[in-house]
C-alpha cells in the first residue's frame, strides 16, 4: 500500500517521478505529492489521483534533478492534501510507507521540543525526528540513521534535503524498497515496475538496510552501521509489461493474459515427462519427503488459493492439510508441527500479515517452508527455504485476477510432488495430470471466449445490490473467490456458502431480487447440487449457473446457464470456473459504472497489518 519513487540524476526528473507514480498508483491513489530540490525545496500535492498532481505540476512548472514522490494509500488521517505526502521539516522531506507504532509517543517528544504539526499523519513524525537529529549530526545519512533507530513498526523512506542537492537517503524495514541503477543516475522505488522506463537494473534492500544514493555511488549500511554490498539484479520484466494496451481495464487485459501467464508459469514443469521436486528448489526432494502436513498461510485471494489446495492435497497426495488467515494466525495459540510444511502464498511477496506469520511459524521451530509469490526477490521469497515462482508477470488491477489462476497451477504442481514422494501417484496417473496440465492454457482460451455471454448476464446485476455465491467440496473456496471478486469492485454485497449448507440459513435471504450464482461441475457431488439449486428455486431466486459441458441443469425464465467448453474439467476444473467469475464481476463493475482498476477503499499489495 502506497508508492513511492525518488530519482537523483543530471536532468529533470519529474517526467520520472510522475511516470513512477502513475505505475505505483494501483498501491494508493486517494493523494499523491512530490518534492523537487532545485536551489531550495519545491513541494506539490493534490488530492485523487497522479493525474491531478501531473496537471499542478506543470501549471507550476516545476523542474529539478533531485526529487521524491508519494501516492497514498490513507491509513492515519483522512484523505486531504495536509495528508498527503511528502511531509516537509525545515529544509528536508520525507516520503514514507508503513506505519509507525510509537507515533503518538515521539509526537508528544518533538512537540516539547518545538516542532509544529500539520498533518493528522504518522509520517510527519520521522521528517521531524531526523530534523532533530540533523541538528547535532549535521549529516543527513546519520541523522535518518539516528531517527529510524527510534522507530517502532514498518517502514520503507525516501529522504531529501535542500542542503544536499545531489544525496536521496533511504531506508527499509517491514516494507519493500529498492534503489534502480542507472548511467550517472539512480533511482528508488517501492516496486520495480516505477522504474522500468529508465533502468532494469534493481538492488533489493534488506531489513533494516540505509542506503545513500548519489549521481554517481549508492553506499549502503546494514542495521548495524555496517557498509554491505547488497547484489545488482536485472529485472526480467519489459516497460510495456506494465501498459494498458487495447483493453479498457487492466483487470479485463489481466483476466485474458491468463493463459499466457498459465503457460509460462507450467513452462518448466510440461516440458518434462515426470513430476519432479526440484521444481520448488534444489533441495525441496529433502525437505518435501519428511513433511507429515502442510499448513497455508495466505491473506485475501491467496488464502482461497490454499483453501483449494487442501482439497488437493488430501483427495491426491494423501496428506492432512490446512488454510490459515495470515493476520489471525500468529495472535492465536496453535500446536505447532515440526515436520509440517509451512506455505506461505502472495502475489507480492511483501503482504505484511503473510511475513509475519511465516516468521511466528519460524519461531516455534516450523522450518520447513515454502513461498509461492510472483516476485523473485520478494521478502516472503527471500526468508523462505524453498519457493516457487508464478510467472503471471506485472497485476496492475487490485482485484488479483492472473495471480489467483497462476497460484492455483503452482499448488497443483506442489499437491502431484508431493503425491510422488508419498508413492500415492501412479505413472498412469502422473501422465493423465500432466498432460491435463498442458492442455490447461488452451482450455482456459475456449473459456475465455464466453465473455459476450457472461456480459449479457452482467447485465442483470446492474441494479442488484446482494449477491450470493454458491458451490461444493473444491469448488467452494472458488464461489468465495467469486463473491470476493464481485464485492471488491462492484460494490455489490456477495457472500458465499457450501451449497449444503443453504438451509441452515442462508435460505433466509433469497427472493426475485438476490441472484445466485453457481458453480456446476460434473464431480460426484453433483446431483446433491442439483437438490439444493431446486431449494433456491423453491423460494423465488434466480439462479446463474455455470456449468461443466456434460452437465445437464434444465434452462428457464429463472435458470440461467452458460456451458463451458467441452466435457468435464477434472481435477483442474477449479481454475476454469474461476475464468467466468471473473468476467461476471467485471463486467458487473462497468454496469455499476465503479472505478473497475482502482476501487473506493483498497489498494493492491497490502504492506500493512
Amino acid at each position: 500500500m502506497c508508492g513511492i519513487v525518488g530519482a537523483v540524476a543530471q536532468r529533470n526528473v519529474v517526467p520520472i517521478l510522475l511516470e513512477g507514480l502513475r505505475r505505483l498508483e494501483y498501491r494508493g491513489y486517494d493523494s499523491a505529492g512530490l518534492v523537487i530540490i532545485d536551489g531550495g525545496l519545491k513541494r506539490v500535492r493534490s488530492v485523487g489521483r497522479v493525474a491531478s498532481l501531473a496537471e499542478e505540476c506543470t501549471a507550476q512548472q516545476v523542474s529539478g534533478s533531485l526529487g521524491i514522490a508519494h501516492t497514498r494509500w490513507a491509513t492515519h488521517g483522512a484523505p486531504s492534501e495536509a495528508n498527503a505526502h511528502p511531509h516537509v521539516s525545515g529544509h528536508l522531506a520525507v516520503v514514507h510507507n508503513g506505519i509507525i507504532e510509537n507515533h503518538e509517543a515521539l509526537r508528544t517528544r518533538l512537540q516539547a521540543e518545538g516542532f509544529v504539526f500539520t498533518s493528522e499523519t504518522d509520517t510527519e513524525v520521522i521528517a521531524h525526528l531526523i530534523d532533530l537529529h540533523l541538528r547535532s549530526t549535521k549529516d543527513l545519512l546519520a541523522a535518518t540513521r539516528a531517527a529510524v533507530a527510534e522507530l517502532e513498526g514498518a517502514y520503507a523512506i525516501g529522504v531529501v534535503s535542500a542542503d544536499s542537492p545531489h544525496r536521496l537517503i533511504c531506508a527499509r524495514k517491514g516494507s519493500p524498497l529498492l534503489i534502480g541503477l542507472g548511467i550517472e543516475e539512480n533511482f528508488i522505488a517501492s516496486d520495480v515496475s516505477a522504474l522500468l522506463p529508465v533502468t532494469q537494473r534493481v538492488m533489493y534492500l534488506e531489513e533494516g538496510d540505509v542506503a545513500d544514493i548519489g549521481l554517481l555511488s549508492v553506499k549502503v549500511y546494514d542495521d548495524a552501521g555496517k557498509p554491505v554490498d547488497r547484489s545488482v539484479h536485472i529485472s526480467e520484466l519489459s516497460a510495456d509489461m506494465a501498459e494498458l494496451g487495447n483493453y479498457r481495464h487492466f483487470m479485463q487485459k489481466e483476466i485474458h493474459e491468463q493463459p499466457r501467464a498459465l503457460t509460462d508459469t507450467l513452462l518448466t514443469a510440461v516440458t518434462q515427462d515426470s513430476v519432479q521436486p526440484e521444481w520448488f528448489g534444489y533441495d525441496a526432494s529433502d525437505v518435501l519427503s519428511k513433511v507429515n502436513a502442510v499448513t497455508f498461510l495466505a491473506c485475501g485471494t491467496s488464502y482461497h488459493a490454499a483453501k483449494v489446495a487442501t482439497y488437493w492435497l488430501e483427495e491426491i497426495a494423501g496428506i492432512p492439510a490446512y488454510a490459515e488467515i495470515a493476520s489471525e494466525y500468529r495472535y492465536r495459540t496453535t500446536v505447532p508441527n515440526p515436520d509440517a510444511l509451512i506455505v506461505t502464498i502472495s502475489q507480492s511477496g511483501e503482504t505484511a500479515d503473510t511475513l509475519a506469520a511465516l516468521n511466528h511459524a519460524k519461531t516455534l521451530g516450523q522450518d520447513k517452508t515454502l513461498t509461492i509469490c510472483n516476485v523473485a526477490e520478494s521478502a516472503l521469497t527471500r526468508a523462505s527455504r524453498l519457493k516457487f515462482l508464478t510467472r503471471a508477470g506485472p497485476e496492475i488491477g487490485v482485484a488479483s485476477t492472473k495471480a489467483f489462476t497462476t497460484q492455483l497451477a503452482a499448488l497443483f504442481l506442489l499437491t502431484l510432488v508431493l503425491a510422488k514422494l508419498r508413492g500415492r501417484l501412479s505413472a498412469e496417473q502422473e501422465a493423465a495430470y500432466l498432460a491435463e496440465l498442458r492442455s490447461l492454457p488452451n482450455k482456459a482460451q475456449q473459456v475465455l471466449a464466453l465473455e459476450p455471454q457472461v456480459e449479457a448476464w452482467a447485465q442483470r446485476f446492474a441494479n442488484k445490490h446482494h449477491a450470493l455465491f454458491l458451490g461444493r467440496g473444491v469448488h467452494y473456496p472458488v464461489a468465495l473467490e467469486g463473491a470476493l471478486k464481485l464485492k471488491e469492485i462492484s460494490y455489490i454485497h456477495a457472500e458465499a456458502y457450501p451449497a449444503g449448507e443453504l438451509k441452515h440459513g442462508p435460505l433466509a435471504l433469497v427472493d426475485e431480487d438476490m441472484p445466485v450464482i453457481t458453480i456446476a461441475p460434473n464431480d460426484l457431488l453433483i446431483e446433491k447440487l442439483k437438490s439444493n439449486l431446486q431449494e433456491v428455486r423453491a423460494r423465488g431466486g434466480e439462479l446463474y449457473v455455470f456449468a461443466d459441458g456434460d452437465v445437464h441443469i434444465e434452462e428457464s425464465a429463472f435458470v440461467h446457464v452458460i456451458k463451458l467448453p467441452g466435457g468435464s474439467n477434472g481435477a483442474l476444473s477449479p481454475i476454469l470456473h474461476t475464468l467466468p467469475l471473473q468476467l461476471l464481476s467485471y463486467h458487473a463493475a462497468l454496469q455499476k459504472g465503479t472505478d473497475v482498476d482502482k476501487p473506493r477503499n483498497l489498494a493492491k499489495s497490502v504492506t500493512v497489518e
